[in-house]
């Protein structure tokens, strides 16, 4: 059988005996009635983390998103968000089918959101033009290839749209930390919510985080409920959870120093598409090629799993279950690779 290295995604990724033994001897409850210790222990430790008065536990990163866009907006208003963010390309148009909203959407290839491009949105308000009930960002920004945002740039964004809410869809929020040392607080100060996800390179089962003001996140647990996501006795995915937070936030280090070596051997593979292997800061190879898919397909061929988040942008991910013995195979499969270019 041919040897795999899955780079797909960090949501490859498996739990680890910690998490697995914490699991066994979870205490439940039924979080409907919150009722369920571990989650609210889980909550509590998020909450603080991020610097928020509450946190809610949500199954999924795409329900902490759609449960922000809930809480913070009208049916018709404008949603302002990066165009190739999660919450705008990657989740089914649910903000339109959840919420009956419109995004306004803005250039984000470098990650970060153009203030000015911003702020022409809202004051097209003067124009006759929808309401703008909210602003999205995403930290690290996976179509960028996993680029950390500046704290700085987060604020200025922050006091730029007055008293309008401002969401952080951190799925890989300590990916940022990590790769900056700017603390989990810092990052989420500037925002009303801040989502992250548990089950990406912090290796946890299932489960992702919604906090925010105490008021919003009770409304949260409302919406929460209204798209089927109270678990009842879920604190056994909680108690991984609470490890993953404990434990597996610092070894994310390891997983960007072998995307910066991918990187580089990506780069020196196809020096027709001129990346950059510097611009890799945390666990994403991303890199546009006119034959993108064609590569994808053919390096899986030969035991390299990598994906595409676009006709022409492939995208190689890092994580827990990559190995220095895999970054090796990875590089012997790339010296050899000869693309059948269609």
């Amino acid at each position: 059988m041919t040897r795999r290295v899955d780079l797909r995604s960090d949501t490859v990724t498996q739990p680890t005996q910690a998490m697995r033994d914490a699991m066994a001897v979870a205490v439940v409850g039924d979080d409907g009635y919150n009722e369920d210790p571990t989650i609210r222990a889980l909550e509590d430790r998020f909450a603080a983390l991020v610097g928020k008065e509450a946190a809610v536990f949500v199954p999924t990163g795409v329900m902490g998103n759609q449960i922000a866009v809930r809480i913070l907006t009208n049916p018709g208003d404008l949603v302002i968000a990066g165009r190739g963010q999660h919450v705008v390309s990657f989740e089914m148009g649910a903000a339109a089918r959840n919420s009956s909203i419109q995004f306004a959407t803005v250039d984000d290839t470098s990650g970060a959101l153009d203030l000015r491009d911003v702020l022409d949105i809202i004051d097209a308000e003067d124009d006759h033009q929808p309401h703008v009930a909210m602003v999205s960002i995403e930290n690290t920004h996976m179509p960028s290839g996993g680029t950390p945002l500046d704290v700085a740039d987060i604020t200025a964004l922050a006091r730029a749209i007055g008293e309008r809410p401002l969401h952080l869809d951190g799925a890989r929020l300590f990916n940022a930390v990590v790769a900056t040392g700017t603390s989990a607080a810092a990052y989420a100060a500037p925002a009303t919510t801040v989502m992250t996800c548990l089950s990406k390179g912090l290796c946890a089962p299932a489960g992702s985080l919604l906090a925010g003001p105490a008021g919003l996140i009770e409304r949260g647990r409302v919406e929460r409920k209204r798209l089927g996501g109270a678990m009842r006795q879920a604190g056994f995915l909680a108690a991984a959870g609470l490890v993953a937070l404990d434990e597996m936030v610092d070894r994310l280090a390891e997983d960007h120093a072998r995307a910066r070596i991918l990187a580089g051997l990506f780069a020196t593979a196809f020096p027709e598409v001129d990346y950059d292997p510097a611009s890799c800061r945390t666990n994403i190879v991303a890199f546009n090629h006119p034959q993108a898919r064609q590569l994808v397909e053919e390096l899986a061929v030969l035991g390299v799993d990598g994906g595409t988040v676009g006709p022409r942008r492939a995208r190689f991910v890092t994580h827990a279950g990559v190995s220095d013995d895999d970054v090796t195979f990875v590089a012997e499969v790339l010296a050899r690779f000869k693309p059948t270019l269609r």
